[in-house]
C-alpha cells in the first residue's frame, strides 16, 4: 500500500474518530475535548523513567506513541489542534519535526517548555478532559467524564479501515518472531534466549513490545501470564507457550502458539485444541453473542478432555459442574486495538455492564458481535496443579484420570490465540493470513 493510500485510510478514519468525539461531546454537554498524551514518569526517588506508554484515547488520532507532554484540543466544527512538545534537549534525543499523513489535518503548535501548552487549549467553555492526573496543567485537570469515556470505549470496538490496516500490519510484524522462536526452542534454547530471538525478528525492545511477552517452557506454559524468562535452558525442551505481539503505529497484535517436542499424547492435545480454535474462528460473525461462543468453547474442551482419555464426563456436564474450568481458567478472547484487551468489552455505551455467564467471572467480552470488531479466539487446556489439587477434592474429581493428568503436567499446556475480524460475511482471520503470507 502506497503512502497515499495510507493517507487516504487515515483521513476517512480521522473523520469517524471526530464524529465520534462530536457525540460524545453532546452526550456528556461539553464544548471541547481536551486529551494528553501522558507524561513522563519516573522511578521512586530516582532519575530513571519508565517506558512512555502514551494515553490510548490520544492514539486514534495520530499515530504518535513515543511523545509525552502533547495534547490535542477539538472542538467540533474546527480543525483539530496539536500541542506538540519538542524540547531542546541534548541528554535525549527529541523528537523529530512534525511529518507524516496526519500533519495537514491538524493545526501544530510546537512546544519546548510543557507549561506553555496552556496558551493554546480554548480558554473558554466547558471541557472534558481526557487522561491521568498528573497530566493536569493550571485550569485544565483531567476530568475523565464517564459520559464522554464511555461513549468512545464502546465505539472503539468497530475498526475502520485505517485501523483494520495497521492491526494486519501489525500481525505481519509479529509472525516472524513467532517462527523465529519456534526455531530457538527447537535448538534447545533458554526461555531469555528464545524471547531474544522473537524481539529481533519483529525489530521490537522489550520496552516498545505492546505488553510483555509471554515465553513459557515445560510447566511455565501453565502459568496464564508467566512473567519471567529463565536465562538457563532446562534439561528437555518438552514444550513452548508463547503469547506475543506486536505494535504499528499504535495498534497491537497478541498471538499465541504452543509447540511440542514430539510427544504423540502432547502433540494430540496441540492439534485437538487448534482443531476447535480454528472452529470458533469460523464462527466469529455478525448477530453471535460471544458469551454463547464462550460457552460453546467450554463444551468443545470437555470433548477434547473427553476424546483424550482425560476426563470421563459429557462435556455439558463437565461445563454445568465447572469441571472445564480447571482446565480452561480463563476467557475465550476480549476486543483488542489499541488496547491489547481493548476496552469496552462488557459494556454498553453508557458503561452499563452486559453481564458475563454466571461462573465466568474472567471472560473479557461479552458483547455481540457485529461488522468491523476484531476479537481474540485463544482456547486453551492447562495442566495447573493448584486447580487440579481443588479438583481432586471435589465429587467430579472421580471422573478425571489422574494418571494421563500426571503424564501431560510436565508439558504445562496448550494455548492457541488468532485475532478474527468480524465482517458481513465469512470471518477473516487476520492472524492465519499473516503466517500463510510468510
Amino acid at each position: 500500500m502506497t503512502h497515499q493510500d495510507i493517507g487516504h485510510l487515515y483521513r476517512a478514519h480521522l473523520s469517524t474518530i471526530k464524529a465520534r468525539a462530536d457525540r460524545a461531546l453532546e452526550k456528556g454537554g461539553f464544548d471541547h475535548l481536551l486529551v494528553a498524551s501522558g507524561v513522563e514518569k519516573f522511578e521512586f526517588l530516582d532519575d530513571r523513567p519508565y517506558p512512555f506508554k502514551p494515553n490510548a484515547h490520544f492514539k486514534p488520532w495520530l499515530p504518535l506513541t513515543r511523545h509525552p507532554s502533547c495534547w490535542i484540543a477539538y472542538t467540533p466544527g474546527r480543525k483539530p489542534v496539536l500541542v506538540y512538545f519538542q524540547p531542546d534537549d541534548y541528554w535525549h534525543v527529541p523528537p523529530t519535526a512534525p511529518e507524516g499523513v496526519w500533519v495537514d489535518e491538524f493545526d501544530v503548535r510546537v512546544i519546548s517548555d510543557p507549561a506553555d501548552a496552556v496558551k493554546h487549549l480554548p480558554p473558554d467553555g466547558k471541557a472534558a478532559i481526557l487522561g491521568e492526573a498528573d497530566a493536569a496543567l493550571p485550569g485544565f485537570t483531567p476530568n475523565n467524564p464517564g459520559a464522554v469515556i464511555d461513549y468512545l470505549h464502546f465505539h472503539r470496538a468497530w475498526k475502520t479501515p485505517y485501523e483494520l490496516n495497521r492491526m494486519r500490519a501489525a500481525q505481519r510484524r509479529a509472525v516472524p518472531g513467532h517462527l523465529a522462536a519456534r526455531a530457538a526452542f527447537h535448538a534447545g534454547a533458554s526461555e531469555a534466549r528464545i524471547h531474544a530471538a522473537y524481539l529481533a525478528a519483529t525489530g521490537h525492545t522489550d520496552l516498545d513490545a505492546p505488553y510483555n511477552s509471554i515465553v513459557g517452557l515445560n510447566e511455565h506454559g501453565a502459568t496464564l501470564h508467566y512473567q519471567y524468562k529463565d536465562a538457563d535452558a532446562p534439561g528437555r525442551h518438552r514444550s513452548l507457550l508463547i503469547d506475543a505481539g506486536a505494535e504499528v503505529d499504535g495498534y497491537a497484535s497478541d498471538i499465541t502458539r504452543t509447540w511440542g517436542d514430539g510427544d504423540e499424547d502432547f502433540a494430540a492435545l496441540v492439534n485437538a485444541v487448534e482443531n476447535e480454535q480454528l472452529a470458533l474462528c469460523g464462527k466469529v460473525r455478525a448477530g453471535m453473542d460471544y458469551r454463547d461462543l464462550h460457552l460453546e468453547c467450554h463444551l468443545r474442551l470437555g470433548g477434547v478432555l473427553r476424546t483424550l482419555g482425560i476426563v470421563d464426563m459429557d462435556p455439558g456436564q463437565m461445563l454445568s459442574t465447572g469441571l472445564t474450568s480447571t482446565f480452561f481458567p480463563h476467557g475465550l478472547g476480549h476486543p483488542i486495538g489499541l488496547q491489547v484487551h481493548d476496552v469496552a468489552g462488557f459494556t454498553d455505551e453508557n458503561g452499563e455492564l452486559i453481564p458475563r455467564p454466571d461462573g465466568h467471572p474472567f471472560l473479557r467480552m461479552t458483547r455481540t458481535l457485529e461488522p468491523g470488531m476484531v476479537v481474540t479466539i485463544e482456547p486453551g487446556l492447562y495442566f495447573i496443579p493448584t486447580l487440579l489439587s481443588k479438583l481432586k477434592a471435589r465429587p467430579e474429581g472421580k471422573a478425571v484420570n489422574w494418571g494421563k493428568v500426571e503424564q501431560l503436567l510436565p508439558w504445562g499446556g496448550v494455548r492457541i490465540e488468532d485475532e478474527v475480524h468480524c465482517t458481513d460475511g465469512e470471518p477473516e482471520n487476520l492472524t492465519r493470513d499473516a503466517f500463510a503470507a510468510a
